[in-house]
C-alpha cells in the first residue's frame, strides 16, 4: 500500500503554517479583500497534491500567493491610490447624529444593523454620535458628541476642583433600544 500521501499531507500542513505566518495574523473580520482571496486560494491549492501528486507545484503556488499578498500590502503602504483601490476607504454612515441614508444604501447596510452595531458598543442614541464610519474591514468606528462622552478621570478631577459642571440629563430620552 502506497502511503506517500501521509507525509505529503504533513508537509503541506507545515508549509501552510509557515506561509500563513509570513502572510500575517489577522482574524477573518480584519482581513482585507486581497488577504481573504489569498487565504481561500491557499486552502484550495493545498489539497491538490493529494489528488494530483504534485507536492512541489502546490508549495510553489502557495508561496507565490503569499508573495503576491506581501507585495500588495507593500504597494498599499507606499501608494495611497493602491490602498484606496485594493482596501477601500471608510464610509461615513452617521454625521452629527443623522444617518447618511445614501451611504447606507450604497453599502447595503440597513439602519437596523447600524443601530445593532451601536448598541453592541454601548451607544443608546443615534443623536449622541458625532460621526460613525464603516471601516474597510467591516468594523464600525464612531466618535461621540462632547456631551455624550463618558466621564474621564481628568474631567472628574476638574469637576471636583470646581472647574466644570456636568450637563443635565433629560428624563424622557429616546434610545435605539427596542422595547
Amino acid at each position: 500500500m502506497d502511503l506517500h500521501f501521509i507525509w505529503e499531507s504533513a508537509v503541506l500542513v507545515l508549509t501552510g503554517i509557515l506561509l500563513l505566518r509570513v502572510a500575517g495574523r489577522k482574524s477573518i473580520s480584519q482581513m482585507t479583500l486581497a488577504q481573504t482571496v489569498v487565504m481561500i486560494s491557499i486552502g484550495s491549492i493545498i489539497i491538490q497534491p493529494i489528488i494530483e501528486h504534485s507536492l512541489w507545484k502546490t508549495i510553489i503556488a502557495s508561496a507565490v500567493f503569499v508573495g503576491m499578498l506581501v507585495l500588495i500590502e507593500y504597494l498599499q503602504l507606499k501608494f495611497n491610490t493602491m490602498e484606496k483601490f485594493i482596501t477601500g476607504k471608510a464610509k461615513m454612515v452617521i454625521k452629527d447624529g443623522v444617518p447618511q441614508y445614501e451611504n447606507l444604501k450604497n453599502l447595503r447596510f440597513t439602519i437596523d444593523v447600524l443601530e445593532m452595531r451601536l448598541r453592541q458598543q454601548g451607544v443608546s442614541k443615534l443623536e449622541d454620535v458625532k460621526t460613525a464610519t464603516l471601516e474597510p474591514n467591516g468594523q464600525l468606528g464612531y466618535e461621540l458628541k462632547e456631551d455624550a462622552k463618558p466621564l474621564t478621570v481628568g474631567k472628574f478631577k476638574q469637576m471636583m476642583a470646581g472647574n466644570i459642571t456636568l450637563p443635565q440629563q433629560s428624563q424622557a430620552e429616546s434610545t435605539i433600544f427596542r422595547k
